[in-house]
């Protein structure tokens, strides 16, 4: 276990950070290559992915509530010098990931017809969509013991390995993509589903690999059986914790949904290029995002040892990094947007609706930039609340308003992305606000002390 209580605030994060970055990267580079060969097929390929895609958000939002409930507590348990309630945390959120992952998969394989039709622009769309969730759908549900384990070694400050282990399984991916969807070699062509293949078995490497990594090397916290029947008082202390962030991603994935849901009338051009768009910003967002992740463990541990003085120290660091780092982007942005789309489609519908969403959402990156690291900052703390409030708003000033627009005479997609570049600042001033109560209320510790463990 690293201990994230002594020593510079800045240099942990940013260590942090960079191999998570660079674990991101490669990650993005799967994905921005995997749609780069999809986009081979076509732009009913292309949106039949995006459309299948949308079941990530559920995950994320399902394992966004694991991972972070995890994460604290066990952060704040290596904060305090408790290593046992870490370990039981440990082992009771990996039950519950294997179990969610479970229900989630037997779900989506019941509904995955419905899903595929409802979402897509035409037949053969939704054909493709179904092809491509055959192999997906267990893929998805290998992300749940992935993210526990990956959590509990982020929140005791250990990150190299893990970064090691998912690159190595990326990069097996990133061969494998383009052998299984057009069947070079030995290889059968499958098309849209060898992509959904390849993340599967790329995903189920990384999952015995990790294993094999807690069992020899990692010995702070040890996989125990007796410690596997399900204790409630653990159960719901992760959950209090981690249901308000992952409704966080649940409400984004509503948002999402209303999207797609509004530019179907303009047909399959424009839902690829809203997916084009969506996967480059993803890509964008990748620096911030490694940093939030980073601040979570670092806030968490020096929350659980009391030191007021350090977690401030982290807020402010973090808000300023991030911000930062996302104004540079959005000039980039500004810059190439039309650029970044035309690597993926050769289509000028494709190009024209993916570069204007680009441009005119690159207005709120710095936006979110504050958004994820202040919602980070929350999460280390053990209260999500807050940023799920945020959240909520941001949705209702956003999805009421953009289902009226979409029924008007004049409508046009560019009124959407300005509407979500509004709801987006709001969020970001709301986020802030809470913070600033959040930080009076909780780091006065000689008149609240901290839970003691589940």
């Amino acid at each position: 276990m690293k201990d994230l209580t002594q020593g510079s605030v800045i240099r942990h994060l940013l260590h942090m950070a960079a191999f998570l970055a660079v674990s991101m990267l490669v990650q993005t580079l799967y994905l921005l290559a995997d749609l780069y060969w999809v986009g081979r097929l076509g732009r009913e390929a292309i949106a039949a992915v995006g459309v299948a895609g949308n079941l990530m958000m559920v995950v994320v939002a399902l394992t966004q509530t694991l991972g972070v409930g995890t994460t604290a507590l066990i952060a704040q348990a290596a904060g305090r010098k408790d290593q046992p309630h870490a370990e039981r945390a440990f082992n009771q959120s990996l039950v519950m990931s294997v179990l969610v992952g479970l229900g989630l998969g037997v779900i989506c394989f019941l509904l995955r017809d419905m899903y595929a039709n409802s979402l897509s622009a035409d037949a053969a769309t939704a054909a493709l969509a179904k092809s491509y969730l055959n192999w997906f759908i267990p893929a998805l549900f290998l992300q749940f013991p992935l993210v526990t384990l990956g959590s509990a070694l982020r929140a005791t400050g250990i990150i190299k390995p893990a970064v090691g282990l998912q690159v190595l399984s990326v990069l097996m991916n990133i061969v494998l993509a383009p052998l299984l969807i057009f069947g070079i070699g030995p290889w059968p062509r499958m098309g849209v589903s060898g992509a959904a293949l390849a993340t599967f078995l790329s995903i189920l490497v990384a999952d015995v690999l990790t294993v094999i990594y807690f069992e020899w090397k990692f010995h702070y916290l040890r996989f125990r059986v007796a410690q596997w029947r399900p204790q409630m008082k653990i159960w719901w202390a992760m959950l209090k914790i981690g249901i308000p962030a992952g409704a966080e991603f649940a409400l984004l994935s509503v948002y999402i949904f209303i999207v797609y849901a509004i530019i179907r009338q303009f047909g399959a051009a424009a839902q690829a290029g809203f997916g084009v768009g969506a996967r480059v910003m993803q890509a964008l967002f990748l620096p911030v995002v490694a940093l939030s992740f980073a601040v979570s463990p670092v806030v968490g541990q020096n929350y659980g040892g009391r030191r007021a003085d350090r977690v401030r120290h982290s807020v402010f660091a973090a808000i300023g990094l991030a911000s930062g780092v996302m104004l540079v982007l959005a000039v980039t942005t500004w810059l190439w947007a039309p650029a970044f789309i035309r690597g993926f489609s050769r289509d000028p519908r494709v190009i024209a609706f993916g570069s204007e969403y680009l441009t005119i959402v690159a207005l709120n990156f710095v936006a979110s930039g504050i958004v994820f690291s202040s919602s980070s900052v929350f999460q280390g703390m053990g209260n999500t609340i807050p940023p799920l409030l945020s959240s909520a708003s941001r949705l209702l000033v956003f999805a009421l308003p953009a289902v009226l627009l979409s029924r008007g005479a004049n409508f046009h997609i560019r009124h959407v992305w300005y509407l979500s570049v509004t709801s987006q600042v709001l969020q970001a001033c709301f986020n802030l606000l809470l913070l600033r109560r959040e930080l009076g209320r909780k780091l006065k510790f000689d008149e609240l002390p901290i839970a003691g463990p589940a």
